[in-house]
């Protein structure tokens, strides 16, 4: 059955004992939609149903126009024959299979003609071509998540799926991993549903987040956009804060340092190897904006924007409060003392200028 219809659309209910997964969600059909939420949220649980390893009771699943669930004409594609790709926390690599070996099971399991990822596109990308004569024993966790990942790649899915891929390694391995998974953001047309509770994670690789609790979906919509919605206070606590994508404007080699610049204006961060016009991505935490009613002079903090007051609720601390502001089109959030807040006069549409001691770059 094919509806002609762009995205993923999923509305899954699963039930089991002392759990009950009701979700509707709608995705983009391209780029990394994360599934986020505490443990027993139901994100795994999600993923399983739209790999078909659990058969909601009640559900439908279009993905880019294919239907692969519909309970009302008793209708189910099963796993085996959806082309999916999909990722563990363990690799899970044949252990009497060399690395080509492993890659090579994938690959058999697409017949050439339907073939959209080729052998030397999924080697690149993964940078494993030295790999390829090495046994799983001899990898490191990190190489054999990246083997698996071309392995899955290798399948030509339409859909790849990643269900805590980086949970189960340091964070040395993770930030050795990190830049081959923005690599398949940035250049496969594959749409990918990663499942994550690192916020750091979700920050870097997400263009669409959907938040879950209990079974349910919270929230759900573009990165941006949910990251900065105070309705939902308890979803990242003390990691509250805003994505922003930025290109690099240009360099100060005196001072060594890079000046990005956005919708929002510009900001100053430590000096980067990559050319003018390349595209970086990073996060402002509430906790590190700070607000004044005028421009501050004779201050060491570089990263002035003037910015407007869209909302304000109170933190999670009766002694605190969360400011959502407007910088020229891009959300800010800014965490401030209750107290702060008075003196300043912090009200819906109130002109200030935001203060940001530190920009984590991502990536």
């Amino acid at each position: 059955m094919n509806n002609n219809l762009s995205g993923i659309h999923a509305q899954l209910r699963l039930a089991h004992p002392g759990f009950a997964l009701d979700v509707d969600v709608k995705l983009p059909g391209r780029g990394v939609s994360a599934l986020f939420g505490p443990s027993g949220s139901g994100k795994t649980s999600c993923l399983r149903c739209i790999a078909g390893l659990e058969r909601s009771s009640t559900g439908t699943l279009v993905v880019n126009g294919d239907c692969w669930q519909d309970s009302s004409r008793q209708w189910f594609v099963p796993p085996h024959q959806r082309p999916i790709g999909y990722v563990f926390q363990d690799a899970n690599l044949f252990a009497h299979l060399s690395v080509k070996g492993n890659l090579e099971f994938g690959m058999k399991r697409v017949p050439a003609q339907d073939r959209r990822v080729v052998w030397n596109q999924a080697v690149e990308l993964l940078g494993i071509e030295h790999l390829l004569d090495r046994m799983p024993e001899r990898l490191s966790g990190g190489e054999r998540q990246r083997v698996g990942i071309a392995r899955a790649l290798l399948t030509s899915p339409r859909l790849l799926l990643m269900d805590e891929p980086l949970a189960a390694l340091d964070v040395k391995r993770k930030q050795e991993i990190l830049p081959y998974l923005e690599r398949l953001h940035d250049e496969l047309d594959i749409p990918l549903l990663y499942v994550s509770h690192a916020p750091d994670e979700v920050a870097r690789l997400a263009d669409h987040l959907v938040l879950l609790d209990e079974g349910q979906v919270v929230a759900q919509g573009p990165l941006h956009e949910t990251l900065a919605r105070l309705d939902l206070p308890t979803a990242f606590g003390e990691d509250a804060g805003v994505v922003i994508e930025s290109e690099i404007a240009g360099h100060d080699t005196d001072y060594h340092l890079t000046r990005l610049t956005f919708q929002g204006g510009d900001v100053l961060v430590a000096q980067r190897s990559e050319s003018v016009g390349h595209r970086l991505r990073f996060r402002v935490h509430a906790r590190d904006v700070s607000l004044t009613l005028e421009r501050a002079e004779g201050t060491s903090i570089s990263n002035l924007l003037p910015v407007r007051v869209a909302e304000v609720v109170t933190a999670d601390t009766p002694a605190h409060v969360l400011v959502r502001l407007d910088a020229q089109g891009t959300p800010l959030l800014a965490r401030i003392t209750r107290r702060s807040a008075d003196q300043l006069g912090v009200t819906e549409g109130k002109a200030l200028w935001a203060q940001i001691k530190t920009v984590a770059l991502l990536g």
